[in-house]
């Protein structure tokens, strides 16, 4: 099986448009056509690199890739020059399509009638364990690696999750995720199979977002969280967008007040937490809109808890927990997360890391209620050990959003002589550090407490929202050394 099959049955299932980006929409059959004549240049070449923003081009990209059988490498078109060059030396023979291709992307009359005719006649390649996507993870602690994502995988999540053609007429979903990202690969698949329209945001901006919506009628949407809390704090109390049924947010941790706002700010919206990695290809569970208003509203401290959760896993997924020193944890009991299924990867550049069990490492932090939902306290790497004592930053994270002064906080681990790591925290809002650091003590432990509070204008973030905290490590160990 490949990828391609999900375009093929769009294709056949009717002329719904399938997707909207500059001004041009195109149905399904549209793309199948373009796609198959890209797969005639395609299969010169060992992969198909695209390197640009949200365009109809990377559907045609993605599945002209899949039917030459070769992989799609979406890269990011933002890092600087030598850093873009570093990846493209990865890939020698590969095909590598920039804005001033997408044009000719989208026109068949730039291939010759007899090669479009043999590409019609090509069978895609059927083998599951073909390769469909590389993906690099956002590098946010290390360089970055290329996630492989064979067809079995991302096929085992649509088939798993999703009921083909059960949008209803109309529905549309907005993606302004970039296209590196593997939720933008994701809602490709997951629009085009349930016949959902995509349309395509080449650049994110909060009014612009807020427009679209109500302009093109959109049903869905699907955003990170600083988008997300951009998007509220443009939109004030009330949003205004009737059409909007379902927000889903995910790709980093949100805040908890900024769902909070978001909330308020659309009350007649559904929300939807998607917590996945780009090894798993795409979600492995999600927290519904029901569990949101109820988790809002309840006086039940255990039901409130779950608006901190990423929700429980989605079909034919299933999720472990393991103590720091090995062997299954307890209901609600912190260790490292494990994840198991058909659509999880686990392998970069042909190398699985998956144990002999079948389970992936998320290396996050986290630990599941009696009910199977899933609280994420932060990467394994993050944890502050300080006098012997592990400390979960996302926990002081969360007590410093709740301060009236405080936007956004990301907790540090510094090395110190003494304590081993002293406890950091880096805030942007307004505020005096001791007053900050007497309401974190008066809510946690002392050792808890951050010994420095350092405020900034702004935290350096990728592109979809997950802080930089190597950037902000390496600033603070360098003006502490």
């Amino acid at each position: 099986m490949n990828i391609s099959m999900i375009l093929e049955m769009a294709a056949s299932a009717g002329g719904r448009t399938a997707v909207t980006g500059g001004g041009r929409s195109l149905t399904a059959a549209d793309v199948l056509r373009l796609a198959r004549a890209a797969a005639t240049r395609f299969r010169r070449h060992q992969a198909v690199l695209y390197v640009g923003a949200n365009h109809l081009a990377y559907p045609v990209a993605l599945f002209g890739a899949a039917l030459a059988g070769v992989p799609f490498v979406p890269l990011n078109y933002r890092l600087g020059e030598q850093q873009l060059d570093g990846l493209l030396a990865r890939h020698p023979g590969a095909l590598v399509l920039r804005p001033d291709d997408f044009d000719d992307l989208l026109d068949t009359t730039t291939d010759s009638d007899s090669d479009t005719d043999a590409a019609e006649d090509a069978a895609a390649p059927s083998d599951p364990d073909g390769v469909a996507a590389l993906l690099y993870t956002s590098g946010t602690t290390s360089e970055p690696k290329a996630a492989v994502l064979r067809h079995r995988h991302l096929l085992a999540y649509i088939l798993n999750t999703l009921e083909f053609a059960s949008a209803a007429e109309g529905d549309a979903a907005l993606v302004a995720v970039p296209p590196y990202h593997v939720a933008g690969l994701a809602n490709v698949l997951t629009n085009l199979y349930t016949g959902r329209r995509v349309v395509y945001m080449a650049a994110f901006d909060p009014g612009e977002w807020l427009a679209t919506v109500r302009r093109e009628g959109i049903t869905h949407a699907l955003v990170v969280p600083t988008m997300l809390a951009r998007i509220v704090d443009t939109a004030g109390d009330d949003a205004g967008v009737p059409t909007l049924r379902t927000i889903a947010y995910g790709g980093a941790r949100a805040p908890r007040p900024v769902v909070e706002r978001a909330l308020r700010a659309f009350p007649e919206t559904g929300f939807v937490n998607a917590y996945g990695l780009t090894e798993t290809a795409s979600s492995i569970a999600v927290l519904g809109p029901d569990d949101h208003r109820t988790a809002l509203a309840s006086g039940d401290p255990a039901v409130a808890d779950r608006l901190n959760s990423v929700g429980r896993a989605l079909p034919g997924v299933e999720f472990q927990i393991r103590r720091d020193e090995g062997g299954p944890a307890g209901p609600g009991e912190t260790g490292l997360v494990f994840v198991r299924g058909e659509q999880i990867s686990g392998e970069y550049g042909g190398r699985s890391v998956l144990d002999p069990d079948g389970w992936f490492a998320t290396r996050d932090r986290g630990r599941l209620d009696a009910d199977g939902y899933l609280f994420i306290e932060g990467r394994a790497d993050d944890t502050i050990i300080r006098g012997g004592e592990n400390i979960a930053p996302a926990e002081i994270e969360d007590v410093l959003l709740g301060h009236p002064g405080v936007t956004e906080a990301v907790v540090l681990g510094v090395p110190d002589p003494e304590w081993g790591q002293r406890v950091v925290a880096v805030v942007v809002g307004a505020g005096d550090p001791a007053e900050v650091r007497r309401w974190v003590k008066d809510r946690l432990r002392s050792s808890k407490t951050p010994d420095t509070v350092v405020f900034r204008d702004e935290l350096p973030k990728t592109e979809t929202g997950k802080t930089l905290r190597r950037v902000l490590l390496a600033e603070l160990e360098s003006t502490h050394a």
